[in-house]
């Protein structure tokens, strides 16, 4: 397989990904799932630069995959090969897609979709491989014309209201980058309770208008939260011990399984993409090793949404309590007991 060595070629290989300057790209046939390829328009790299000043979430996956060549050494991940870019139902707006792998990182992915009414979707993450203990980044982004909700987070692998060790491991150090943007990006109002234990201490959980201010620090956040990931990342030790590896398997499949059945993000794939087409990309891209990194169902993670028929409940909470402020005080330990729950 081939690798990304060479910053140069990588800086261009990902812009041709991206699709500032392709001229050929694969396209995922919404009814007979076969895959052709189509004409795309090139765009040169001065056209680029001209609109450098457009906001687009392309630019932070630009970032991160350049950001990431630094550290370590990427190669296209097998995925790559069958989810590069779908056509929406309405034939308009297009769902770009680019994985990668690496020595320490399982799947890094991104979905990106854009549409001619100012709507824009990122969906970013990087999943560590089971030998390493590392959070997940996951950035989720929904941005219309008027609004942007927001999640950044290094969601832990482990629980943190459990196990203070991990929790020290891993966001002592990242506190102040945690509180510093707290502050710019206020807490979006409810959070179930149900989710919560997915994020940590520093997730940015918000709500806010459009603005280029806003974005100006959305992409600051995002660039800074992924660089301290890499650095989590540089630091990481390869586990050797067999029943670690497995417990860190199983933590990563507890979080996929949560994640491919409860985001909340999947009503918009479904309208785009219809129900068939977007559990396929759910399960097999997006939240790819739900199927293959352990045999455990939702209802044995989570037995609380059992349904008398034995189905899943469709509700997004069993507790039925939210969060309408930050459960977190300025140390990072957790007040949700304390704060406002609805």
């Amino acid at each position: 397989m081939e690798c990304f060595s060479s910053p140069g070629w990588f800086s261009i290989s990902t812009s041709s990904l991206l699709g500032l300057n392709s001229k050929n790209k694969l396209s995922l046939n919404r009814k007979g799932r076969s895959f052709n390829k189509d004409g795309s328009r090139c765009m040169s790299m001065s056209q680029t630069a001209d609109e450098s000043s457009v906001f687009s979430y392309k630019k932070l996956i630009h970032f991160a995959l350049e950001e990431t060549n630094t550290h370590t050494l990427l190669s296209p991940s097998p995925l790559q090969e069958k989810y590069s870019s779908l056509l929406a139902m309405d034939d308009k707006m297009e769902l770009q897609m680019l994985s990668f792998e690496a020595p320490k990182i399982r799947l890094l992915r991104s979905l990106c979709i854009e549409g001619s009414d100012g709507m824009q979707v990122l969906d970013f993450a990087a999943f560590p491989k089971p030998e390493f203990d590392l959070p997940i980044f996951c950035a989720n982004f929904f941005t219309t014309a008027k609004m942007n909700i927001i999640v950044l987070d290094l969601n832990p692998l482990h629980d943190i209201m459990d196990q203070e060790d991990y929790k020290e491991k891993y966001y002592k150090d990242l506190i102040p980058l945690g509180l510093k943007y707290s502050e710019l990006l206020p807490w979006g109002g409810k959070l179930t309770s149900e989710s919560l234990r997915f994020f940590s201490p520093i997730v940015i959980w918000t709500r806010f208008s459009s603005s280029p201010h806003n974005h100006s620090v959305l992409f600051s956040a995002f660039k800074d939260y992924y660089q301290a990931w890499l650095g989590l990342m540089d630091r990481s030790e390869e586990e050797t011990d067999a029943s670690q590896i497995a417990c860190n398997c199983e933590a990563q499949h507890r979080y996929l399984t949560w994640r491919s059945g409860k985001d909340p993000g999947h009503g918009v794939l479904k309208r785009l993409i219809g129900e068939d087409l977007a559990k396929d990309v759910i399960t097999k891209y997006l939240f790819n090793g739900v199927n293959e990194l352990g045999n455990k169902t939702f209802l044995d993670y989570f037995p609380e949404y059992r349904c008398e028929d034995g189905k899943v409940n469709e509700k997004r909470s069993m507790i039925g309590k939210s969060f309408e402020n930050r459960p977190w005080n300025v140390r990072g330990e957790f007040i949700g007991d304390r704060v406002k729950i609805v």
